[in-house]
Order: structure tokens, then C-alpha cells, then sequence
């Protein structure tokens, strides 16, 4: 078993600065190339506090910023206007980044797109669910309405 320090969050295993314990061949093969995590050292524990106040600076500030944001982006249906083919099958899929710069140009908040999960990739045009994880205790579902570009 090796011992990482997290420094982005991975789902399943822990968020920016947690330290876990995970297979030598999972940290060694994906998790520190990729830059999803570091060796851990006694002289990490800095980088570990560095990571933590990092990320409560970027945290909402409050839970009460959090349920009205998740209220307001359930109740909304966020408009996607993609490049499609016949039958609706797009070029691509929606990726994350999309849909944060979509619910900011429809003035509902700026959202990280590293919070945002969606369950499937998404390839054809109609409606589609995302998940936002706003802090620990806070995710909200919103709706997607994938449209083809005229």
C-alpha cells in the first residue's frame, strides 16, 4: 500500500488534501502522473495545509449560499447549443466545461467545472441530468436541454 496526498479530488477516494492509503500500482500508474496526487512525506503536511486553506478559500462561503444556489439551479432548465448530425447525435459530447460556461451565460452563478459530474456521457440532443457538488454536504441535480445548432 502506498501513502498519496490528494491535490484534486478524486471521485470514490477523497478530496484536495486528503491523505490516503491506495494500491503502489493505482498511485504509481494513475494517480501521480496524472497529478491527481503526491508522494506522502513528513515535509508533505505543509502542502497539506496549503491544499486545505486553498481549497476553503475557494469553497462557498456559507451553507446558506449553498442550499439558495442549489435551489436556483434545480429550478432552472440550463439551454446547451451544440453542433449535431441527422438525428440528433452530436460531434463530441457535452463535457463538463460546457456546461459550467452554460449556466454562467444563463446568469445563474459561476460553477467549478471540477464539481460538476455527469453520470453519462452525453452524444444526443434532448434532456440530460448533471450533478453539482456546491460543498461536502450540498450537491444539486440540474437540467440539461441539449439543443443542435441552426
Amino acid at each position: 500500500m502506498a501513502k498519496v496526498i490528494l491535490t484534486h479530488e478524486v471521485t470514490g477516494l477523497g478530496t484536495a488534501g486528503d491523505v490516503v492509503e491506495v494500491k503502489n500500482g493505482y498511485a504509481r500508474n494513475y494517480l501521480v502522473p496524472k497529478g491527481f496526487a503526491t508522494p506522502w512525506t513528513r515535509g508533505g503536511q505543509k502542502q497539506v495545509e496549503q491544499i486545505k486553506a486553498a481549497r476553503a478559500a475557494r469553497e462557498l462561503h456559507s451553507l446558506e449560499d449553498a442550499q439558495s444556489l442549489k435551489a436556483k439551479l434545480e429550478s432552472a432548465k440550463v439551454k446547451l447549443t451544440v453542433k449535431a448530425g441527422l438525428g440528433g447525435r452530436l460531434f463530441g459530447s457535452v463535457k463538463t466545461a460546457d456546461v459550467a460556461a452554460a449556466v454562467q451565460a444563463a446568469g445563474l452563478g459561476e460553477l467549478d467545472k471540477r464539481k460538476i459530474e455527469i453520470p453519462t456521457p452525453i452524444k444526443a440532443v434532448g434532456e440530460h441530468e448533471a450533478t453539482v457538488r456546491l460543498r461536502d454536504e450540498v450537491s444539486a441535480t440540474i437540467t440539461l436541454q441539449v439543443v443542435a445548432a441552426k
